[in-house]
């Protein structure tokens, strides 16, 4: 299967080295903004594809500069029922892309933030990452690769996980019943460049913390 990957730009804490951005291979097919994410790309020199919201997070001249630049923009009332996050993520889904990678949806509003992590199990192939971290959907049977060394945590978000397996990891697991608000799985190491994580029920999410 070919993999399209999507970039968003959210109205969160951005990281500051360019280095970030250029590993990323941003051009103006795959980034999308929502609402002030676009600002960022302004910043960056980068020209988005499309930017979505209700334009409250910009001025007239962004807006101005955007028009000429020749990017969709779709505007929507303030007074909706979703986030402009979720807007752009749903049309993006539906627009069969398999990673959407989500820099700026972490940092500023705890409210925005905890709200962006929960679509993540609405949308897995959500990604939000940040010059450290990647924050993501753990499927039934993950299968990490060439992350060794980095320290990488797990959260359930469902009352258990059941038979959770963990191979490749520091601290291995084999069919243990993690249940909501345990911390055992924080800040394992990954001792393999291929890992596995496996589970028959339950929701899961995986932070991969990099010492870069």
């Amino acid at each position: 299967m070919i993999r399209m990957r999507a970039i968003l730009f959210l109205n969160g804490e951005f990281p500051k080295k360019k280095e970030f951005y250029e590993e990323l291979n941003i051009d103006e097919n795959n980034l999308f903004c929502a609402d002030g994410g676009a600002r960022k790309a302004l910043e960056l020199n980068l020209v988005p594809r499309e930017v979505w919201g209700d334009f409250d997070s910009l001025d007239t001249d962004e807006i101005e500069e955007l028009r000429k630049k020749k990017v969709v923009l779709k505007s929507f009332n303030k007074d909706k029922d979703f986030t402009d996050s979720e807007l752009l993520i749903d049309y993006l889904d539906k627009s069969k892309y398999t990673e959407i990678l989500v820099v700026g949806g972490t940092g500023k509003r705890i409210d925005h933030f905890l709200t962006n992590i929960n679509l993540i199990f609405k949308y897995p192939q959500l990604k939000f990452i940040t010059e450290k971290e990647t924050i993501f959907f753990v499927k039934k049977k993950e299968v990490i690769e060439d992350e060794k060394g980095s320290i990488i945590s797990f959260i359930p978000f469902s009352d258990e996980v059941i038979d959770l397996t963990l191979k490749g990891f520091k601290y291995s697991l084999e069919k243990f019943l993690l249940k909501r608000g345990e911390a055992l799985c924080m800040s394992n190491i990954l001792i393999e460049e291929r890992a596995i994580v496996e589970y028959t029920s339950g929701k899961l999410l995986g932070i991969i913390t990099r010492d870069k």
